[in-house]
């Protein structure tokens, strides 16, 4: 929706003025509502079959499918909320306001975890599951993402008005663009989907695998979508003024600034996957065995960060260019290939098969968007994307290995497996790879580093100047 509606309102702005993009703004803000809701209602309907479908093996655990489906029809209205949402970062992140929607995602956390700690004891004298208190955060963080935003945007000039007209052109130039354009950045959904499928036939690897993912998917969330998010917008005047060199050189930049932010990222995933998972989660009933299984798909699935946020650039600039065709099928022939992959993988590897699969199937997909998108713009400026590419690799290396060689002396030096001791072990680990990093950055004199220190400096402390 995102790749769809923000080139449009940009283009609106640009060459109508911000009341024609207001009122763009509620046609698609009204039409979402009037979708999604739809779709929301039809799948609390239809939860059971459709929970059984996607994990029939549930129904051998007395209670486990009907929990589930329970869940879902709870849940469902998310999608609403976070349409409505994601409609209005995307104004906002057109006007150049991106602290606050960035902060909107939080609401979700801490919605969860404001429930997990206040309702799960309401839950349980009501004699209902506690896993309740979750659902209800869910949609709680759906709405608190709304309400965070609405401030801002009310002061930018924004006032809501219940406007619905599917024959306005525009919208429906927006709504024909994201039914393609929702399967052109689907590709990892779908993926995740194929492997809840498959691995429901291995005792704990649904766990494992969600687990996994969840933090190979971290850096992506923090840096990949903020580099597309702060992107797309530029990328949308430039296409607007048919200035192909123009975003040529946005996508060169950004595609530089997520390698240097995202590959140390994957190595540090991949040195250190069983520390972090084992911080992060071993504790109650998820014992050392679900560490080393949840680090080895970790570990797995770690190449595929890049894949993924590189599909988050390449994907919504073809949609600025006004081709949605492209990423469409780009991700059904990536969603094919993890298919196939995951079924061939699975026989050999069990879990861990599925998430390799994944990862090829991203960097697939990625590979294939930007092959495309060089023909498109008559080239990405490949070389410079190329060289930072290489130093990075070399940097990334460096502090791999430094990670890698301090990890079995902090355990000797700090033994104990209390969350304390395991909490300075990971963070001097970690602060040591950064030092490495650091060094090793200025010593190939990489100038993304700069770049990317400072977007991360300022993602952490927004009053920085």
């Amino acid at each position: 929706m995102t790749a769809a509606f923000v080139p449009a309102f940009t283009r609106t702005i640009q060459q109508r003025g911000r009341e024609h993009a207001w009122r763009l703004g509620n046609l698609v803000i009204n039409a979402l509502l009037v979708i999604t809701g739809t779709l929301a209602i039809l799948g609390i309907i239809f939860a059971a079959p459709i929970t059984s479908l996607i994990a029939p093996k549930f129904a051998s655990v007395p209670g486990k499918l009907e929990l589930t489906t329970l869940l879902t029809q709870v849940m469902l209205p998310f999608l609403t909320t976070v349409a409505v949402a994601v409609a209005m970062m995307g104004m906002l992140n057109s006007l150049h306001r991106f602290f606050i929607p960035s902060l909107s995602p939080a609401m979700f956390n801490l919605a969860t975890i404001a429930c997990a700690i206040v309702l799960v004891p309401v839950m349980q004298d009501l004699g209902w599951p506690p896993i309740m208190a979750i659902a209800i955060g869910t949609l709680l963080g759906g709405l608190g993402q709304m309400v965070i935003q609405w401030p801002v945007l009310r002061r930018e000039g924004f006032r809501y008005r219940p406007l619905l007209d599917f024959k306005d052109p525009e919208l429906r130039q927006i709504l024909r663009m994201m039914g393609p354009g929702t399967l052109g950045v689907a590709a990892v959904n779908i993926n995740v989907l194929v492997n809840t499928y498959l691995a429901a036939a291995q005792e704990g690897a649904v766990s494992w695998l969600g687990y996994a993912f969840r933090l190979m998917y971290l850096p992506i969330g923090l840096f990949g979508v903020s580099i597309a998010t702060a992107a797309l917008p530029d990328l949308s005047r430039h296409a607007a003024a048919e200035d192909i060199a123009a975003i040529r050189r946005g996508v060169s930049s950004a595609l530089r600034l997520m390698l240097m932010l995202n590959v140390p990222a994957m190595v540090g995933l991949i040195v250190l996957a069983e520390p972090i998972v084992a911080l992060l989660y071993q504790r109650g009933r998820f014992t050392d065995a679900d560490t080393v299984a949840t680090a080895a798909a970790l570990r797995f699935y770690a190449p595929g960060l890049i894949g993924y946020s590189v599909v988050k650039i390449a994907s919504p600039t073809f949609y600025s260019l006004g081709n949605s065709r492209t990423p469409v099928l780009v991700s059904i022939a990536s969603v094919a290939v993890n298919l196939v992959l995951n079924i061939i993988l699975f026989q050999v590897l069990g879990f861990r098969g599925l998430a390799v699969g994944t990862a090829i199937a991203a960097l697939f997909n990625a590979t294939v968007l930007l092959w495309l998108l060089r023909a498109r713009l008559g080239g990405i400026d490949g070389r410079p994307v190329a060289v930072a590419f290489v130093k990075i690799a070399v940097a990334a290396a460096a502090m791999g290995a430094v990670a890698a060689l301090a990890w079995p002396r902090l355990t000797d030096l700090l033994p104990g497996s209390g969350e304390m001791m395991r909490a300075m072990r990971v963070a001097i680990a970690i602060g040591a790879a950064l030092i490495a990093l650091v060094v090793s950055a200025r010593l190939l004199r990489i100038e993304e580093f700069t770049q990317a220190s400072g977007r991360v400096l300022r993602r952490l402390f927004p009053n920085r100047r």
